[in-house]
């Protein structure tokens, strides 16, 4: 799904401005050093790379860059093997839920005592957060993207609403809009990250760690809030319940343009215009609504971090890039070009100019990340909260199916490889 979503919100455009830097690591014997990094196949345009190259080896005499662009297919593997490995890359780009994985292995370094100097106090939650294991920073946020409600502004101005502030003006919305044909809004009813920005703002969770177990609790109460208003909202639409937005694209069928809202990325709009180019221009976005007006909803947060790996044999040097991609020139830069939550919510305002992204931002700034369990990945597998979900919306008792998917995530973050 993280990748899904970042492939999606790459197709629109933002904003950026400039950082500072510090006095820099001279190479080792005034040798030329030659540092490795991997990025990820998409995350950044080939002439994003090429003005960060240019840009770093200019202000860091002695030191080159070999850029090498990785596939998504097999990624973890090749990291861990990498980590594992006298040789490994100096800095690499990780989705931020895998950052537990990794650090795990024992072979990613310790950025704690660099959180201050790269503005961790200012740093998107939903980025941070999975990158600290056990009060430790291991990964340094680096960019963000996150859902936003795209809707059909024809629909919204013939039924008479405007975007609401508050989950229950969406509700009523909702319902304003859900009929003559038209759905109010079409959700699936696996879409469980949506879920789990419902649960987040109950003040619930997926999993938590009560000393060294984590324990399952969507059968909490507040767990239980959050699907129950999941539930309402889905019910004003013809979603299916037994499939996520990938099956059937939800972008073709809001693309036939009798579907006033859908949950999305932005760049879900890109989808939508293609499957209906009469939908150009005619296409809204507004965050998530939030139980009060004073915060949007709460999101999961998708994106990448930075680790710089143990066996790297330049880490003062690998720290600086990783410095340089996390600050506010780079940053900037690289959010107007491919339409990223750039990774300090102060930042924020650079998104303005852009209603998408700016929607986008707004959710960042409360987004949370996926319990930072290694075995996370496994309960994502084996389908648990999507299950859960289909049972609940077809008529199963919710308190009983979040009791057994709660029970089932407890034994598979808890099982030992």
């Amino acid at each position: 799904m993280r990748y899904r979503l970042l492939a999606a919100a790459a197709a629109l455009s933002l904003a950026l401005a400039g950082c500072g830097s510090a006095p820099q690591p001279e190479a080792s014997g005034g040798a030329a050093t030659t540092l490795t990094v991997w990025f990820m196949r998409d995350s950044l345009s080939d002439a994003l790379v090429q003005r960060f190259t240019d840009d770093f080896q200019r202000s860091h005499p002695g030191i080159t860059l070999n850029v090498q662009i990785q596939e998504w297919d097999g990624i973890g593997q090749k990291v861990t093997s990498a980590l594992a490995s006298k040789d490994a890359p100096d800095v690499i780009e990780v989705g931020n839920t895998q950052v537990a994985e990794y650090a795990a292995s024992g072979g990613v370094r310790d950025l704690t005592g660099k959180v201050a100097e790269l503005g961790g106090s200012d740093w998107l939650p939903g980025l941070a957060e999975p990158g600290k294991i056990d009060g430790r920073q291991y990964g340094i946020p680096w960019y963000a993207a996150n859902r936003v409600v795209i809707y059909n502004k024809d629909l919204f101005a013939k039924a008479g609403v405007t975007p609401p502030k508050t989950r229950d003006e969406w509700i009523d919305i909702t319902t304003k809009l859900n009929k003559g044909g038209v759905q109010g809004i079409y959700l699936p009813g696996q879409n469980w990250y949506t879920l789990a920005g419902f649960i987040w703002d109950e003040g619930g969770d997926l999993a938590v760690k009560e000393g060294d177990r984590w324990k399952g609790v969507l059968d909490t109460p507040q767990a239980l809030a959050g699907m129950a208003f999941y539930q309402r909202l889905q019910a004003l639409g013809k979603g299916p319940k037994d499939s996520d937005e990938a099956n059937p694209p939800q972008a073709d069928v809001f693309g036939k343009g009798d579907v006033a809202q859908i949950i999305s990325a932005p760049g879900g709009a890109v989808a939508i215009e293609k499957a209906n180019p009469g939908l150009k221009g005619k296409l809204g976005f507004f965050p998530i609504p939030g139980k009060t007006a004073d915060k949007p909803g709460a999101v999961f947060t998708g994106g990448s971090d930075l680790i710089i790996p143990e066996a790297s044999a330049h880490p003062d040097e690998a720290y600086e890039v990783v410095k340089a991609l996390a600050g506010e020139k780079f940053q900037l830069d690289m959010a107007k070009e491919m339409s990223y939550v750039p990774n300090r919510t102060s930042y924020a305002g650079a998104l303005s100019g852009n209603e998408a992204t700016a929607a986008m931002a707004a959710g960042a700034a409360v987004g949370h990340a996926t319990p930072n369990s290694p075995n996370w990945a496994a309960v994502e597998a084996r389908n648990v909260i999507k299950e859960y979900m289909t049972k609940v919306l077809t008529g199963g008792d919710a308190a009983t199916a979040a009791k057994a998917a709660s029970e089932a995530i407890t034994t598979i973050l808890n099982a030992t490889s």
